[in-house]
């Protein structure tokens, strides 16, 4: 009968198992985000000017004529590339309408690159920039300038730097080089405006920059079960370095402030968008939505050339990861956008943590054993001091009991003999709760270290192809809900019978959860189970032989 009954089991587990596998196949599979690189002959041209800033009103909408006949007519596309960016500008404007990221595949498996930027039928997410104001050329009455350019492709081979001049003529002869600066290993662009005023005339103007995007899905969000990465824009000034003010909050009320520098992003899962004006100003710094569009930005100040003057205008643009080393490069508070919620202060150091273990170990995976091993390393002694006292608790469990039944009617009379049984034998009741109690808080936070970590994104180990998400087989939710099981066997059964089988459910309640749960994070807990069952097991013998202190 017991053989017949293992079977049963072990089939219906099995069944269960291929149910789950075959459901994640189905319906658990998040669809791929469509990534189509623009083409510079297809490309359709927007409306031009309708949703630049105005210098005098710049919480609205500037009231800049253009049609989409005209601007079609004038476009023209270029080119540029890095070892790390692949960019299209537009001629009209000169804006970036699409940002390719070579080191970043589109979805796994895929050799296409990752694409953060675009302006197709389907997705609107660019980045614009240029002059308004007094002589502003985009605040003309004809719409965008037209800036002339070299050639239609530009690479930046075995150079340091790729320089990318449009040039520009207004009609009082004031010549303009609209000029991107791009680094090699770099996402931070250097975007210059050069004014030249070689007429007789006083030039004034200031310089925006803005992120326009829609209100689409991120690409790069997870569908599985548990917290979700923030999408939308984030100010820094100097008031608040970083605060988040989502699409729902822009369809309320506008944002505005003016700080002494400052930045404006727009976040996603994994990858940033931002304009970072240079120091030393008094920025304007504002959201609007218009035609359904989510438009954040900032606006200098005046700035004026007199006649046979020439200055220069700057700002930087970041399109890239959110890759901390490089954010900081570009500016210090940019990567605050790694959003570790309110464990960040035990977050941050995890992340260091995990990122100089993998410099040693080159593996992701073995990483996130070897963070495993130190925390639990860190913990040692107050798991020890835990397990002892539920070693104990299981040695004299039938002495327990005897009392349970000895005094089962007088409650109090019992409690008083529990009491002197555990001062006794050194035993705390509550122990095995600490070592759940202090790593809840580790666990919480290295969930959103790997979850937030875009090095971890389609990062490898064994099996499994991607870390950053969920097993595809659910082989490490199983194994840790085996070893939730085995630390079970070593516990004491708990006195109260409905306990008792709240406390066999937990296994099976935890692999249920962490199917969906990030790879990594549950290696993680299956390397801290098989740690905790290893030192119980020897702190259990220790106690029945009567040799531990």
């Amino acid at each position: 009968m017991d053989v017949q009954r293992i079977i049963l089991i072990g089939a219906l587990c099995l069944i269960s198992y291929m149910l789950v596998l075959q459901w994640n196949q189905d319906y658990g599979q998040q669809p791929e985000a469509q990534q189509a690189t623009t083409s510079i002959s297809a490309y359709e041209a927007s409306p031009a000017g309708s949703d630049l800033p105005s210098a005098q009103q710049t919480a609205q909408a500037g009231d800049v004529p253009g049609t989409a006949e005209q601007a079609a007519k004038q476009a023209q596309l270029i080119n540029v590339k890095t070892d790390v960016l692949d960019i299209i500008i537009d001629t009209k404007g000169g804006d970036i309408i699409q940002v390719a990221l070579p080191e970043y595949k589109a979805s796994l498996g895929s050799e296409l690159p990752f694409i953060l930027l675009e302006q197709t039928t389907n997705r609107t997410y660019v980045s614009q920039s240029g002059l308004v104001g007094k002589n502003g050329p985009d605040a003309s009455t004809e719409g965008r300038p037209t800036y002339q350019v070299e050639k239609s492709e530009y690479l930046l081979g075995d150079q340091e730097q790729l320089v990318v001049d449009l040039n520009y003529t207004d009609k009082q002869g004031v010549q303009i080089t609209k000029r991107y600066t791009l680094s090699k290993g770099s996402y931070d662009l250097k975007l210059e405006f050069i004014v030249n005023n070689q007429s007789e005339q006083s030039w004034a103007a200031n310089l925006f920059g803005q992120i326009k995007r829609d209100r689409s899905e991120d690409p790069t969000s997870s569908t599985d079960m548990g917290m979700q990465s923030y999408l939308g824009p984030v100010f820094s000034t100097s008031e608040n370095t970083y605060q988040k003010y989502d699409f729902d909050d822009v369809d309320e009320k506008q944002f505005k402030a003016s700080s002494q520098d400052g930045w404006v992003a727009m976040s996603q899962h994994y990858f940033l968008s931002a304009w970072i004006p240079a120091p030393g100003a008094e920025y304007k710094y504002q959201s609007r939505k218009l035609n359904g569009n989510y438009i954040v930005g900032f606006l200098s100040p005046d700035f004026t050339v007199s006649p046979g003057e020439s200055k220069t205008v700057s700002a930087n643009f970041y399109a890239g990861p959110k890759d901390q080393e490089q954010m900081e490069l570009a500016q210090e508070d940019l990567k605050l956008t790694v959003d570790y919620g309110w464990l960040w202060w035990i977050a941050s150091p995890l992340y260091m943590l995990l990122k100089w273990i993998h410099n040693l170990v080159g593996n992701w995976g073995l990483a996130i054993i070897g963070i495993t091993i130190l925390v639990k390393a860190a913990l040692f002694h107050l798991n020890a001091k835990a397990f002892r006292s539920m070693a104990k608790m299981r040695k004299f469990g039938p002495e327990m009991q005897r009392l349970k039944e000895l005094y089962g009617d007088d409650r109090q009379k019992m409690s008083q003999e529990m009491m002197k049984l555990y001062q006794k034998e050194k035993i705390n009741p509550l122990g095995g709760c600490l070592p759940i109690v202090a790593q809840m808080p580790i666990f919480i936070a290295l969930y959103w270290v790997l979850m937030e970590s875009v090095e971890l994104r389609h990062a490898e180990f064994l099996y499994l192809a991607d870390l950053s998400v969920k097993d595809p087989y659910f082989i490490l939710p199983i194994i840790m809900g085996v070893s939730m099981f085995i630390q079970q066997m070593l516990n004491p059964t708990p006195p109260d019978p409905m306990q008792a089988k709240i406390m066999k459910m937990l296994p099976i309640m935890f692999t249920f959860f962490f199917l969906w749960f990030p790879a990594g994070l549950t290696l993680y807990w299956v390397v801290n189970n098989i740690l905790s069952i290893a030192q119980q097991y020897v702190i259990n013998k220790q106690i029945e032989a009567g040799t531990d202190k």
